[in-house]
């Protein structure tokens, strides 16, 4: 009986750590320049089993920020920034703990770009990867998860 317990415990362990090790959640995004909490994104598997990524919450207290994606240039433009899908697509990579395909909107600027996602530090942080044709051609945040 106490095997049976113990097994079922490691069992859970184990779900519950791989469950931190997926882009999956709500994670707050840190603004390049300032350093300071930009905004929370939550991330969500669609029904095809790709990723969802909408801006819950502005974090910023700037009166002069645009509350519109006035530079998008597809189905968002002129649309709220806050309720916003920014990322579309994305799947894991053959088991790895990488998440690509998808595209990543940047609401400030209005561009797409190719996206990939690795959650770090045991789950507690996900590298955004943004980039323009390979990845070797873009940029990374580190944002930290709020649950």
């Amino acid at each position: 009986m106490i095997k049976t317990v113990l097994t079922a415990s490691l069992g859970l362990l184990t779900f519950f750590a791989q469950a931190q090790m997926s882009p999956l959640g709500l994670w707050r995004s840190i603004d390049d320049e300032s350093k300071q909490p930009k905004a929370e994104i939550r991330i969500n598997q669609t029904a095809a089993g790709t990723l969802s990524g909408v801006v819950e919450k502005s974090l910023q207290n700037n009166p002069n920020t645009d509350p519109l994606c006035s530079l998008c240039t597809d189905d968002r433009k002129d649309k709220p920034k806050i309720g916003m899908e920014i990322i579309r697509g994305g799947q894991q990579g053959d088991g790895k703990p990488v998440w690509e395909g998808g595209k990543i909107l940047d609401p400030e600027n209005g561009k797409n770009y190719s996206l990939r996602l690795t959650p770090i530090d045991g789950g507690k942080k996900l590298e955004v990867r943004g980039y323009i044709g390979t990845p070797l051609l873009g940029r990374t945040q580190t944002w930290i998860r709020v649950q």
